[in-house]
């Protein structure tokens, strides 16, 4: 059989035109393949981060096991084991936050920590929940659980907790009490 060029030029486009007609586009599919997955996008272990701003230690945090699900439609970062968090203020002074558990929502910047959760100032005030949220854009935390906090030489009880990040202000909501320590 021969085909001339006019001919032959007719029959590769039917044939191009066939093959993209019976093609299914999957390039959606192909995309949504890592936002369908329960999986993370990534792992990290034994996690020891310092982060620092015009050569001045600003925070570090330190956990075992970080999963970043940055893949779903509201991505988020989960520590499963727990953090040890360290934030510096201007003058060098350190504030630790501690938690069996927190997760990171990228999309608000709200931080959930859960878990035998303390928090404790330079200044020795300590905050003891089983969780905390903290709003990272406003710089305030607050808890609806119930909460011990220590100021100096008593801790006050109660149901709720407002403060913002040093703890200039803060409020025990629900206040049901006063322990007050020996010095």
């Amino acid at each position: 059989m021969v085909i001339c060029n006019s001919h032959k030029n007719v029959f590769v486009l039917s044939l191009i035109l066939v093959m993209l007609i019976s093609c299914k586009d999957n390039f959606k599919d192909v995309q949504n393949i890592g936002l369908l997955s329960d999986k993370p996008v990534t792992e990290a272990e034994n996690i020891n981060t310092k982060y620092t701003d015009s050569g001045r230690l600003k925070s570090h945090l330190v956990s075992s096991k970080m999963l970043d699900f940055s893949n779903r439609k509201f991505s988020f970062v989960e520590f499963p084991e727990g953090i040890n968090f360290t934030i510096y203020d201007e003058n060098g002074n350190k504030n630790n936050v501690v938690a069996d558990f927190a997760m990171i929502y990228n999309d608000t910047d709200l931080v959930d920590l859960q878990g035998n959760v303390v928090v404790t100032t330079h200044t020795n005030d300590t905050l003891f929940t089983e969780q905390l949220f903290y709003d990272q854009k406003r710089e305030w935390m607050f808890t609806n659980k119930p909460v011990k906090f220590r100021r100096g030489n008593s801790i006050d009880l109660g149901t709720g907790f407002d403060a913002n990040r040093d703890f200039t202000i803060a409020d025990v909501l629900e206040y049901s009490g006063t322990i007050y320590l020996d010095e």
